[in-house]
Parts: structure tokens; C-alpha cells; sequence
């Protein structure tokens, strides 16, 4: 019973909160086992015999329900509100074929005893709805399997086969117009995964409507099978068993035959009307208990409407009052628990307005700025549409590299067109500001060679935008004999996408906002929220992490271990000096394994430059101001000469064919960082405390 009340609306719920059903619910069975109990007994009843009681109320139900199925697909805002239609088509047509089974049995076993010898509800067909007249009973019964199996079950299935082909179809499309959307900012992940969703439940619903429309013309032709077997049985059985004269057993088995015909076709009717209607709308969502109890409880409506017409039928002559009363109570009572408690709607937002004419976006709007923006000539606009959309395909793997290398989700890239650039120019803004342009030859190749120089070959003379190398632009039929010699060949999107990427890199620290620190606290685990609680606002504020990891990512350190990080960060704010500086290098040495490996060389080592103690000393010494904010105050010249030897060094490590760090202590590790990175922003700079012990070391120079 509390499953059940789960998955009923919020009104039907609360029918079952009273002390009597408390006690029950402890014995009472989800509602996917009782949906499942249901169908075993619909099954059950092709097996075992039905009392006439339980056959009236079965028929009543099925008609019942058949109205209420009607009244739904009337009245659906959108075709995703009935997306269980296929399901719940499959089990109205296995209850009436489970009825027309039973109803078999008994016209078949007890025919010969009287009218009523399967239920009132056949009776009352056989007998009211035909006028006592069999033939008329007949004819009607003919036109009605006719209407439904030739006009309402072959149009509707018609439909439901030609939408499922062109949803398929149009399924690629749709997913690569999303995906273009979430890469050029448009649209954020959220919506682009409920907008996938959403395809994928469009695809599906059309695909199982195809399927399910062969169940209502099934279920036509086993009427029609059914009626003809009763006819012949009955005959057979009044005749030959119980000795009856032909013409009774006409008249006793063919009117009940009849009425139990037309008592199964009506329904039938109903269902196949409300499926033609949800084909021409298409629809999807929902699952076999909760989503069907909701759809068809989910609005006062149709309960409405079927309370209605369970009366109706209740008064009607010659049907069972109680039947169809009680099943008209039911769906007044939950009608009007559901108009006075309506279910909220299940929209991301409330519908605009409709206004009389255009709205002027608010002035708020032009203070918004894009964190990266790729502006576009007109003759590179093929790049990010069209046949050659590589660009926004290529952008999105670089936020999945970047996100999966250094922890930081890379915010959206808008791409827009800008008239006033080159034709072949692109421009990369970050924040509003240029961080780089360049220039691409759409139908042409950039070709670069390893060992440096421009290659030997016809081209255009450029240079590589991202890090400057010598190139050259050769047309598509060269790229084969460029490839051929060993050259590296690259393409105009993917030239773009270097370039970006390493703008990226370089100002990772500027693009990682409040929001986005305050999104990856909230994505960590839930073991680690203790720590955040912990951590997060008694000892720093969010703004501080945030500082922490601009910090980091300034020198090019992955974020991707949090927890760490901000263990890092709990045990700083408990020492004296909680600057940032004095917090990053904490941090750092807690990530040791994590940086060293990282600058690890081709040789199994880490190549390393030492500051010799003359450097260190002077350094230390030139360190002025409190402990948590020291400042370096060293003489211009010294600071001149320092620079002329780290270049000398690094020069001459280069020439061997090494990329080493800058070893310090790290009192000064900081100090020499923010010098270094003014005339070698990649050269790293580790404190002593930040190698491994379990790296293998080498030393390449001294300053």
C-alpha cells in the first residue's frame, strides 16, 4: 500500500493517510509488484474461470478505462506527457482479449441456461444495445471491428511507422545541432543532456507507437476469430449436448456471442481513437508504475470526464448500478482531490508571456561578458557549419582534455562572426580582451618541418600561430608528398585548436571564476563534504580556494586531485603565516608525487637547474616585510644579472637536449617564480620540498 500511494498523484496519496492504512502498509506491496500482480492475474483469467461478478466488474473496468485513455490523449498539452501510451496499449488490449476468454467460457459452459448466463454487462448488450433483434446486433457489431481495424487501426499504425522512420533519421541532426549549440555557449551541459534526453525518449516513443499499433489490430482480428468460434461452439454445444432446438440455440448463444462482441469492440474503439490521437502528436517519457499511475491521475479532466461516464452508464438500463457507480465515485473523488490539489508542472521554466509586440532586452544584458569568445572572418565560417564543422567538434574535445588533465571545466566557447576582421582572420577574446589572433587558409594545409625551418616546397610562407614556428600553406594535392617526407601536416581547424589551446593554458588562472570553484566544491563526493564543512567558511573563504587554485594553475598544476588540495589547505590556515603564498606552497608540497612526475623527461628523470647557495642567499636576504606578505626588494642590477645567467643556463640545457626545472628552496620558491615567469613563463620553478623522494634526479646546471 505505501509503494502504491508512491507512485500515486499527491491528491490519491492522501486518501491513504489514516491510521487504518498505517498499519496496513507494512504488508502491502510496492507499486511495480502490484502492476506486476496485475498482470499475472490478467493472464490468470486466460486459464482459470471467472465468477459472473468478477467478469461484470472486469468489463466495466475495461470500458471505463477505454474513456479514461480517450480523455487523456484529448486533452495532452504536449506529446511527452503520454509517453507510457505503448504500455499501457499493450495491457488494455491483453484485459479485454483476458475478458473475451472468459466470457467465451461461460457462453460456451452455460449458454443453454439463459441470458445472463455470462454476466450482466453481456447480457445487457446482447439484449438493450441490439433491440433484441440478433441481425441488427450483428451488423452493428461488423461495422464496428470494420471502422476499427480498416479506418482508426491502419491510419494510426500507418502514422506511428512513417514518424518512427523520420525520427530516425532526423536523429543525427538533432544531436549535432545540439552539440553545436553546448560548444558555441549557447546552451549549458544541463540543458544539453535534458535536450539528448529528450531526442532519445522522441526516437523510442515512435519506435514502440510502430509496435504497439499491431496490438490493436491484433486484437481486431482475435474479436473477430473469437465471435465466429462462439457462434459455431454454441450451436454445436446447444444442438448436439444439450439437445436445444436450432432456433433457440441460435437465438440463446448468437445474442450472447453478439453482445459480448460488441461489449469488447467498444472499448477496443475508444483505444484505438486515443492512440490515432497521440501518433499525430508523438511523444515520449515515463515508466511501467509511477509514470502511468501519474499520467492518467494527473490531471481532474479526464478523471472528470471518465467519473462522467461511469455514471452514466451506471444508469443506463439493464447494466449493473454498482459496477459502474463505484468506479464513477472513484474518478469523481480523485477528480476533485486533484482540481484542488494540481500537480505542479514539470517544465524547466514558466512559458513567457505573450506580449503585443518585441520585448527590448534589459540593459543589464550588454554588461554580460563571454569568458572565451572565437570571433570569426567571413571566409572561416565553414569551419564551425556546414559539411566542415570540424572546429566545434575539435573545441569540444579540447574542455574534455582539459578537464580530464588539469581538473578545470574550460567554460563554454562562443563562436560568432565579426564583419569588421580580415576574411581569414580569427581573433581568441578572453574576457573581452584579445589574448591572440591569426590567419587560416581554409582549403589549404599548414606543414611544418621537425627539424626546424621553412620545408622546401610550393607554398605560402607563414609562421605557426600558436607558438611561432616557420610554416607553410600548400594546397590539398601536395599534402600526400608533405606527408611523404616527413613533415607534419596539419589541417586549418585543428590549427585553430592548437592555438587556442594554448591560450587556454596560459590563462587558465584568469578563467577560473567564484562559480566555477564554487561547482567543483559542490561536485565532490559526499565522503569529502565534511571536509568541506570543515574547512569552508571557518577557516577560508571560498574566495581564498579559489585564489589557491588560480595559483596553481598559473604554473600549470592540475586541480584534478580536490580533496588533497584542500586537505593541503586545512593544514596551512593552522600554521602562523596563512598568506596565499605561504598556503600555495603548502599545498604544493602536498601534491609533491603529482608535480615531480609531471616534469619527469623522456629519460625516466627529472632534469633540474640548482640556485646555488650564493643566489638563495641573497634572495633570502632581499625579503622585506611581515611573514604573511613578504615582498622582494632587490637592487635592479642583481636582479639584471640574475636574469642574464638562468638564460644562459637554460640555453645551454636546451642545447642538450633537456627541459629542467628551476630547483629553490622554498622560503623563496614564490619570489623566484614571479621573476622567472616575466622572461620564461613555461620554465618551471619547484621548491626542494616538491620532489619525490621516489623521482630519479638529475642535475643539468647550476646559477
Amino acid at each position: 500500500m505505501a509503494g502504491l500511494a508512491r507512485g500515486m498523484p499527491a491528491a490519491l496519496a492522501g486518501a491513504f493517510d489514516n491510521p487504518l492504512f498505517a498499519k496496513l502498509r507494512r504488508f502491502a506491496p510496492g507499486a511495480d509488484i502490484g502492476l506486476a500482480l496485475g498482470v499475472v492475474a490478467l493472464l490468470s483469467v486466460l486459464i482459470l474461470p471467472l465468477p459472473t461478478v468478477l467478469l461484470d466488474l472486469g468489463l466495466a473496468l475495461s470500458i471505463t478505462g477505454a474513456v479514461l485513455v480517450l480523455m487523456v490523449a484529448l486533452f495532452l498539452q504536449r506529446p511527452l506527457d503520454f509517453t507510457t501510451f505503448p504500455t499501457l496499449l499493450l495491457l488494455t488490449t491483453l484485459l479485454r482479449l483476458s475478458l473475451n476468454v472468459a466470457t467465451t467460457r461461460l457462453i460456451l459452459s452455460h449458454g443453454s441456461e439463459g441470458p445472463l448466463a455470462a454476466g450482466h454487462v453481456v447480457a445487457a448488450f446482447g439484449g438493450f444495445l441490439m433491440g433484441g433483434d440478433v441481425m441488427i446486433g450483428l451488423i452493428l457489431f461488423c461495422i464496428l471491428l470494420v471502422v476499427n481495424f480498416m479506418v482508426i487501426t491502419k491510419g494510426s499504425g500507418r502514422i506511428a511507422e512513417v514518424a518512427a522512420r523520420f525520427s530516425l533519421d532526423a536523429m543525427p541532426g538533432k544531436q549535432m545541432a545540439i552539440d553545436a549549440d553546448l560548444s558555441a555557449g549557447m546552451i549549458d551541459d544541463k540543458t544539453a543532456r535534458r535536450r539528448r534526453k529528450e531526442l532519445e525518449q522522441e526516437s523510442g516513443f515512435y519506435g514502440a507507437m510502430d509496435g504497439a499499433a499491431k496490438f490493436v489490430r491484433g486484437d481486431a482480428i482475435a474479436g473477430l476469430i473469437i465471435t465466429a468460434i462462439n457462434i459455431v461452439g454454441g450451436l454445436a454445444i446447444g444442438v448436439v449436448r444439450h439437445g436445444m432446438p436450432f432456433s433457440d440455440a441460435a437465438a440463446t448463444f448468437t445474442t450472447l456471442t453478439v453482445g459480448d462482441g460488441l461489449v469488447s469492440q467498444i472499448p477496443a474503439l475508444l483505444v484505438s481513437t486515443a492512440a490515432g490521437i497521440v501518433v499525430t502528436k508523438g511523444g515520449m517519457e515515463g515508466s511501467a508504475d509511477a509514470a502511468l499511475i501519474r499520467q492518467l491521475g494527473g490531471g481532474a479532466k479526464p478523471l472528470a470526464m471518465a467519473a462522467g461516464a461511469a455514471g452514466v452508464l451506471a444508469l443506463m438500463p439493464g447494466l449493473p448500478t454498482f459496477p459502474f457507480l463505484a468506479l464513477a465515485g472513484l474518478a469523481g473523488g480523485a477528480a476533485f482531490l486533484r482540481h484542488s490539489n494540481p500537480l505542479p508542472p514539470e517544465t524547466d521554466a514558466p512559458p513567457a508571456p505573450a506580449v503585443a509586440g518585441p520585448v527590448e532586452p534589459p540593459i543589464s544584458d550588454t554588461l554580460r561578458i563571454d569568458l572565451i569568445r572565437l570571433e570569426l572572418g567571413y571566409a572561416l565560417l565553414n569551419l564551425a557549419g556546414g559539411d566542415q564543422a570540424r572546429l566545434t567538434e575539435q573545441i569540444k574535445g579540447l574542455r574534455r582534455s582539459i578537464a580530464a588533465e588539469m581538473g578545470f571545466v574550460l567554460p563554454p566557447v562562443r563562436i560568432q562572426d565579426n564583419m569588421q576582421l580580415p576574411a581569414e582572420t580569427y581573433v581568441v577574446q578572453m574576457k573581452e580582451v584579445e589574448a591572440g589572433r591569426g590567419e587560416l587558409r581554409p582549403l589549404k594545409f599548414l606543414v611544418m618541418d621537425p627539424r626546424g625551418g621553412i620545408p622546401p616546397m610550393e607554398g605560402e610562407a607563414t609562421k605557426e600561430p600558436a607558438f611561432g614556428l616557420p610554416a607553410l600553406w600548400i594546397d590539398g594535392a601536395l599534402r600526400e608528398d608533405a606527408l611523404a617526407r616527413g613533415y607534419t601536416v596539419v589541417d586549418p581547424p585543428s590549427v585553430l585548436t592548437t592555438h587556442l589551446t594554448e591560450l587556454v593554458r596560459e590563462n587558465m588562472a584568469e578563467l577560473l571564476s567564484f562559480a566555477a570553484t564554487q561547482k567543483l566544491i559542490d561536485d565532490l563526493p559526499r565522503e569529502q563534504q565534511r571536509l568541506v564543512a570543515d574547512l569552508i567558511p571557518s577557516q577560508i573563504a571560498v574566495g581564498g580556494v579559489q585564489r589557491v587554485l588560480q595559483a596553481l594553475l598559473a604554473e600549470r598544476v592540475s586541480i584534478r586531485d580536490l580533496p588533497t588540495i584542500l586537505e593541503g589547505i586545512q593544514e596551512a590556515c593552522a600554521q602562523p603565516a596563512r598568506g596565499i603564498p605561504a598556503i600555495v606552497g603548502h599545498v604544493r608540497v602536498r601534491l609533491a608525487r603529482q608535480i615531480s612526475d609531471a616534469h619527469v623527461g623522456p629519460g625516466g628523470y627529472l632534469p633540474m637547474i640548482a640556485l646555488s647557495p650564493d643566489w638563495e642567499t641573497a634572495f633570502a636576504e632581499a625579503l622585506a616585510g611581515p611573514p604573511e606578505d613578504r615582498q622582494l626588494a632587490m637592487a635592479p642590477s642583481k636582479l639584471q644579472e640574475f636574469m642574464l645567467k638562468l638564460r644562459q643556463a637554460f640555453d645551454a640545457a636546451a642545447e642538450a637536449g633537456e627541459a629542467p626545472v628551476l630547483l629553490t628552496s622554498g622560503a623563496i620558491r614564490f619570489h623566484v617564480r614571479a621573476i622567472v615567469e616575466r622572461i620564461r613563463p613555461a620554465t618551471p620553478v619547484l621548491a626542494q620540498a616538491e620532489i619525490s623522494p621516489r623521482v630519479r634526479i638529475r642535475t643539468v646546471g647550476t646559477i
